[in-house]
């Protein structure tokens, strides 16, 4: 649902405003609509296909529980890739130009067809980070810096009842036995090993002596046997809570020093269950997979984008872009929740660990809308780009035009995904919070400041691509074929030349064409 409704109000709303904007230029109802798919619409199409890359990604992790997750998400953004290129000009074109407000339909018909050029904040603020790009990108690099330190304290294990609200009623039975027992018994650790001879009864007999001094244990239950004889268990119960890093600890120290000396010289081959012990080997299984995962999803997105703007820096900025986004979320995130800044004013409980399936969830959902946002602003200046060669031109009218749309689209996306919180489950507040989090600094910093920062200090590097690659990279545009045959002009002349077939494109000169 978070999916759905995040991506299904981006698509719709990138390409409404520029059906809009071809009315507003006097074309008929059927060719603005033709025009908004031909040109947003392939957009659109390039950013759902990013997602469900992303999503789809979770299927390398063969963890079977997240495959259904991977599944129904990408179905969900396939059907709305699918809905915003059909049945939305569809609608537009039964609505008519009512697709425009009355005001602006009397302003049509009175004075004819008028360009809609940037104005107001967006073209102030476009015209802003040109005059600016280093101090700007500067202050976003460390805005995002900052927000991202948390996640270096990132710890991931099991929240529990210890972590409702306190007005719940599993937060009082959980306070109450840990007031009269001790916290540990909130999550006892289970001990289970085969058994052969007496010999191997006698050592758990030791054992048991030998756990009750161990450091972090509170209390140790007597060894029980099964119907059988072969099979004995016994219960620990740590002095810590079990979601505190302290019983992790313990864990560890019971596998690694405790056990293997008081097995030594038998056949003893004791296990270490419990809810700590298995949220933490989930949680182990899920780090040592995340790079693997991380690396293919980025790898994948990047290939995409390298075919459909036929750049090598507009892949690796985007790949920066994203990861910054994800880690700065995750900041947010570990704050609120593993430290507990705000999260009982929220009534989501105290503060407690990340659940370990969260972050693969959380990269895949980030990756995916974060590149929702790359794609539709640099399309917009590749386009500008294809047309004039000139850098400082593209990058000051896509941001111009692209940053307000981004921007309301971030606003009603917050919007939703904050919603979520209003559920007072935790895992679903994280979620809401994290992809609330992930779009604001992805819309408000990284797309409206730190891209077009960069991209106005790299110059004409941003789309530079090697000969050789171009030459064996298919054909693959995000670009209308109007823009497709300018492109294929300009890729033909060499650097010399480039002004002269510039030079040869008579177009008249508007608003837009004045530097800041």
């Amino acid at each position: 649902m978070l999916i759905g409704l995040g991506v299904g109000i981006d698509y719709a709303l990138f390409i409404v405003t520029r059906h809009r904007r071809g009315l507003k230029r006097g074309l008929s109802v059927t060719e603005a609509a033709t025009n908004a798919v031909a040109t947003t619409g392939r957009a659109v199409v390039f950013a759902g296909a990013t997602v469900c890359i992303a999503l789809l990604g979770m299927l390398i992790l063969r963890l079977s529980f997240l495959n259904g997750v991977a599944i129904a998400a990408s179905l969900t953004v396939i059907l709305t890739v699918a809905a915003s290129v059909t049945l939305l000009p569809a609608l537009l074109s039964l609505i008519g130009m009512r697709a425009l407000s009355r005001r602006e339909r009397r302003r049509l018909a009175e004075h004819g067809p008028e360009p809609e050029l940037p104005t107001g904040f967006a073209a102030r603020w476009s015209a802003f980070v040109e005059r600016h790009p280093k101090v700007l990108g500067a202050v976003a690099l460390v805005v995002m810096a900052v927000l991202a330190l948390p996640t270096f304290s990132l710890h991931l294990g099991t929240s529990d009842q210890g972590n409702d609200p306190k007005t719940a009623t599993t937060r009082k039975a959980y306070d109450l036995l840990a007031d009269g027992f001790g916290p540990g018994v909130n999550g006892p650790l289970t001990l289970v090993t085969k058994v052969d001879g007496a010999d191997e009864k006698l050592a758990l007999d030791n054992l048991d002596a030998t756990l009750r001094t161990t450091e972090g244990v509170a209390s140790v239950t007597p060894v029980t046997f099964g119907s059988g004889g072969d099979t004995a268990y016994l219960t620990v119960v740590p002095e810590s809570s079990p979601q505190s890093k302290q019983t992790s600890d313990l864990v560890d120290r019971l596998r690694e020093e405790v056990l293997p000396r008081a097995e030594a010289g038998t056949s003893l081959d004791t296990q270490v269950g419990g809810m700590t012990a298995g949220y933490d080997d989930f949680a182990d299984i899920i780090v040592a997979k995340l790079p693997v995962f991380v690396g293919v999803v980025i790898g994948l997105g990047c290939l995409l984008l390298l075919l459909a703007f036929r750049s090598i820096g507009i892949p690796l900025k985007a790949a920066a872009m994203n990861v910054a986004a994800v880690a700065s979320a995750f900041g947010v995130v570990t704050a609120m929740f593993q430290w507990g800044w705000g999260s009982e004013l929220l009534g989501l409980g105290s503060a407690g660990p990340i659940e370990p399936f969260l972050p693969v969830i959380m990269v895949s959902v980030l990756f995916g809308l974060s590149m929702d946002y790359q794609v539709f602003l640099v399309s917009r200046m590749y386009e500008e780009w294809l047309e004039t060669g000139d850098n400082r031109r593209a990058v000051r009218v896509g941001l111009a035009e692209t940053s307000r749309v981004i921007n309301s689209a971030a606003v009603i996306m917050i919007s939703v995904f904050l919603a979520f919180v209003l559920s007072g489950d935790r895992v679903i507040a994280m979620f809401g919070i994290a992809l609330a989090a992930a779009v604001a600094l992805d819309a408000f910093v990284l797309r409206t400041l730190l891209v077009p920062a960069l991209m106005h200090l790299l110059g004409g590097a941003n789309w530079w691509l090697p000969r050789w690659l171009g030459k064996r990279l298919p054909r693959i545009s995000i670009e209308p074929p109007e823009c497709r045959a300018a492109h294929e002009r300009l890729a033909a002349a060499t650097d010399a030349e480039v002004a002269d077939v510039l030079a040869e494109e008579e177009r008249q000169r508007d608003v837009r064409d004045i530097p800041g």
